[in-house]
């Protein structure tokens, strides 16, 4: 490969450690004295942390950063910031500020970190956030990725895991990015179908939040390196169950050919190791499984608000060109925790 050829083995979200690791790990972590003032942080397994500055104001703080999963150098900035910047809107929160986290070889054209670090700043101007800065070290990998800050009101933030019974569960954008970048990376993925791929990577879910915030939503995360249904145990919380009609799902239909053929991740199978024994396909076939378990990049949100607007929060989101679905419902907890029906 050429010195341009970003590709890295486990690019974008299919590099994240499995659940099952990081849960031992947070666990042996010191805590220190409770801080009232701390709304949420790593212990409840949410997207970002909110702590409270007054009582109309807390702050919202993530980051995100990973190998690159495309060849092209800007594109990889813009999909990585997205990722990024996604959880302050999974908190139902506002962008603020920006820190780039670089890690990029010695050796290596600087011009490309120009490229990718430009991709990613034209993606925080998109958020209305500033670029404050950042920090780089030598590496032997290329990494990339942003620290973000953003503003909410402490008495609206969004939890990822305080559904209701009842809820339905919309999803802002289709599954499968995972699998069509592994094809790709093999030659066997259509421009049609990456280019698609690349363009929902690259959408803010500014604009799907901003159609959120004009209804009542319970529960809020975004679809990233945990896979649809890992993200949506973390939502159910050991509280709740969930049906989910596969038929319902938005999903690249080019995706579920590639995992018909086999053209998996490994992360998918950590996913489906973690989390599988919670679910259960009632004839659902294994393509659709696959993408189901597929970790996703810059993935979009899923969203669990009160059935009666359901419908007409999926009609807004789909005026403004959001492929969203309502995938299923929240019900009182039973067996199976997931139910996969078509």
């Amino acid at each position: 490969m050429s010195e341009t050829t970003l590709f890295c083995k486990g690019g974008g979200c299919t590099a994240k450690l499995g659940a099952g690791i990081l849960s031992r790990v947070l666990s042996q972590i010191p805590r220190g004295e409770n801080d009232p003032d701390l709304l949420v942080g790593y212990d409840s397994r949410d997207d970002a942390a909110v702590y409270r500055l007054t009582d109309d104001i807390a702050f919202v703080q993530t980051l995100d950063f990973f190998p690159p999963m495309v060849e092209d150098p800007y594109l990889f900035g813009q999909i990585a910031a997205t990722n990024a910047l996604s959880d302050i809107y999974a908190m139902g929160g506002e962008v603020k500020t920006a820190l780039n986290i670089v890690c990029f070889p010695e050796k290596m054209d600087l011009n490309i970190l120009g490229e990718i670090m430009r991709g990613g700043g034209e993606k925080v101007l998109e958020a209305g956030g500033v670029l404050a800065g950042g920090h780089s070290i030598a590496d032997s990998d290329v990494k990339y990725g942003l620290s973000v800050t953003g503003v909410v009101n402490p008495k609206e933030i969004y939890r990822n895991d305080t559904p209701r019974a009842g809820d339905a569960l919309i999803l802002t954008k289709r599954l499968g990015v995972g699998i069509l970048c592994t094809a790709s990376r093999v030659g066997e993925a259509s421009q049609e179908a990456l280019a698609a791929a690349y363009d929902s990577m690259t959408t803010l879910n500014k604009y799907a939040a901003q159609c959120l915030r004009r209804y009542p939503v319970h529960a809020c995360t975004d679809v990233t390196g945990f896979s649809f249904l890992g993200h949506l145990h973390e939502m159910l919380n050991g509280k709740f169950s969930a049906v989910i009609e596969a038929g319902r799902v938005p999903v690249f239909e080019e995706a579920l050919h590639h995992a018909d053929e086999f053209l998996l991740t490994a992360a998918a199978q950590r996913n489906r190791n973690y989390v599988g024994d919670r679910v259960r396909f009632d004839g659902v076939p294994f393509a659709m499984e696959e993408v189901l378990f597929d970790p996703q990049t810059a993935g979009g949100l899923l969203a669990a608000v009160p059935a009666a607007v359901a419908e007409e929060l999926e009609r807004a989101l789909r005026a403004i060109g959001a492929p969203a679905a309502i995938v299923g419902h929240v019900v009182e907890q039973t067996e199976p925790e997931i139910l996969v029906v078509p």
